[in-house]
């Protein structure tokens, strides 16, 4: 085979985890295809060492530009490409291979769009000509593929689920021996639950900080609760005025701290010292940042609705999310019954080790073949 893979957003949140373990892993796993990398240098570097067989397709244009729409289909026949692997919502016109796409949420289709307006319409196109090119879809839970067919028609058996996992930077290197003085410098010194992830609309976090202080006014006396503080890491906070908003509604000021984007070992020494991981979005395609918080027995909170329940079952403790009074409930129990605690933090552990890359991968390299065999 001739696989290319797009690795254009390798560095994003998400998506970069996908491409960057799924990449690695079919290295290890195939020596005798042919894999060229679409990026720049600096795409490339986010794998490390790979063996010959793969080799970086060098491509300035970024991804859904009109340069890559008449241009990458003439450099993918050029190269004798038998099969594109696009991990998103892409497929350039007159495309001369076979196209896998893998879809991870429909959150742009679901809920309001980030961007101008204008463009909206076009996305929802070009989303629709990718998924009517495309052999096969890879959806990453069975929430995904169902939301799949229901807003876009797709036929199911057109989809296939393959499961994301850990990435292997929480498996391979050790949480930081230094973790209270890194807490330190972030003038962390109480004890706190967290949240990780993207700042957007659909991950309900105007209501978590509203639910969090309900929760701290229900407990007033107790020691532990009086300290406690709720901590938001995560990108573009200026962009979401809301959440201020919703401290001061709270009057929360003192108890909510926003320590937008950290590095990776900072970020690990955090999910190894919250009380808690608290995750009550609204809509998640997989969802990987509670089971990031797993692997470092940190006890999970998370939402009962789109791909929650079927990814984390009884490992986390579900709350609806819509209901501010039922995630202040969440919290209280979570922080307070330490058989619940114990359980969840065993639970996790089993439940990092059910998902794997490699058996992904070998999933992946099976729909490969099989595209490309016609079934």
């Amino acid at each position: 085979m001739r696989v290319a893979i797009d690795i254009r957003r390798a560095g994003d949140f998400g998506i970069g985890t996908y491409v960057r373990n799924v990449v690695r892993q079919l290295a290890q796993l195939d020596r005798s295809s042919h894999y060229l990398l679409i990026g720049q240098p600096r795409h490339r570097e986010e794998f490390g060492q790979l063996p010959e067989n793969f080799e970086l397709l060098e491509y300035a244009a970024p991804p859904g530009s009109f340069q890559t729409h008449l241009h990458l289909p003439l450099v993918l026949r050029r190269r004798s490409v038998d099969l594109l692997h696009v991990p998103w919502f892409y497929s350039p016109p007159l495309l001369p291979c076979r196209l896998v796409l893998t879809i991870h949420d429909l959150t742009d289709f679901i809920y309001s769009p980030q961007g101008p307006q204008w463009a909206h319409p076009w996305r929802l196109r070009f989303a629709r000509h990718a998924l009517r090119m495309a052999s096969r879809i890879l959806a990453v839970s069975q929430s995904s593929r169902r939301e799949l067919a229901r807003v876009f028609g797709v036929g199911e058996q057109k989809i296939e689920v393959v499961y994301n996992a850990l990435d292997e930077r929480f498996t391979q290197e050790p949480v930081p021996a230094d973790a209270g003085r890194i807490l330190e410098r972030h003038a962390v010194n109480h004890p706190f639950v967290l949240y990780a992830g993207n700042i957007k609309p659909h991950k309900n976090l105007a209501r978590l900080i509203e639910a969090f202080a309900v929760c701290k006014a229900e407990q007033r006396g107790v020691p532990e609760f009086d300290a406690m503080k709720l901590l938001l890491i995560g990108d573009e906070l200026a962009k979401q005025p809301d959440l201020r908003r919703a401290v001061v509604r709270s009057r929360a000021r003192d108890d909510v701290r926003f320590l937008g984007f950290v590095p990776h070992p900072v970020l690990r020494a955090f999910y190894s010292r919250a009380r808690a991981f608290l995750f009550p979005s609204l809509y998640e395609g997989f969802g990987l940042p509670p089971l990031e918080a797993m692997a470092h027995g940190t006890p999970v909170l998370t939402s009962n609705l789109s791909s929650l329940p079927e990814v984390f079952g009884d490992a986390a403790l579900l709350v609806n999310p819509e209901n501010l009074f039922d995630i202040a409930r969440g919290i209280r129990q979570i922080l307070t019954n330490n058989v619940l605690r114990e359980t969840l933090i065993r639970r996790g552990h089993e439940l990092v080790r059910k998902y794997s890359w490699q058996r992904s991968a070998e999933q992946i390299h099976r729909v490969y073949q099989a595209v490309l065999d016609g079934k």
